[in-house]
């Protein structure tokens, strides 16, 4: 268990024993929740999803273009 201080601008930071565990690297988005059930927030880490292309035919812009604004949803909390 560790303990950490909300700052001021009501923000924390998770210790590094608790980041390693949860395989938590900067740049990485978390999802925070509260569980009211059980009366406590969790930091739920969020996995990135790699985009696989078949590269049978050459790809057109447009194609290029959904496949990224399909990347941008899915990282989408």
């Amino acid at each position: 268990m560790e303990i950490v201080k909300v700052t001021r601008n009501y923000q924390v930071t998770i210790p590094a024993s608790v980041r390693k565990a949860a395989g938590i690297k900067e740049g990485d988005k978390v999802k925070v929740v509260f569980d009211e059930e059980e009366g406590v927030v969790k930091i739920i880490p969020l996995k990135k999803k790699r985009i696989t292309v078949k590269l049978g035919k050459p790809l057109s812009p447009e194609d290029i273009e959904s496949l990224v604004e399909e990347a941008l949803d899915e990282g989408s909390p």
